[in-house]
């Protein structure tokens, strides 16, 4: 990877903020408002999309193997802070459960980090 260092502070602030943002609409949740499930992947989309273009400003080659790399260094990075949270206290959520209801949510992260790597490969 180009900058280890750069990639993991990525992808613990692309945990993060999503994170506090879902603390601050969990209220959504919990009277049943679809609205949370609809906002939640738009702030992932949106975060990675930041986190992406910054990563890939000062790439100059090696595309999609860094956006294979990135993207699922991220989804990793997310996964086993989740897992952390939820498998033990108030929010503990059995492993199943936690996949379908916020696990695959994060393959968005390499969706976008290929795609995005795709796109600059292409580039004349």
């Amino acid at each position: 990877m180009k900058s280890i260092k750069l990639a993991f502070g990525y992808g613990f602030l692309l945990w993060l903020i999503p994170f506090i943002i879902a603390f601050l609409i969990y209220p959504l949740k919990e009277v049943g408002s679809p609205m949370f499930e609809t906002i939640m992947p738009l702030v992932l989309t949106f975060c990675c999309m930041i986190f992406t273009y910054r990563y890939f400003r000062s790439c100059h080659a090696d595309y999609l193997s860094e956006g294979l790399k990135l993207g699922f260094l991220w989804f990793g990075i997310s996964l086993v802070i989740d897992l952390v949270m939820f498998s033990r206290g108030p929010m503990q959520m059995p492993f199943l459960d936690y996949m379908a209801d916020i696990g695959f949510t994060y393959l968005i992260f390499p969706i976008i980090t290929v795609g995005a790597a795709h796109l600059l490969a292409d580039r004349p």
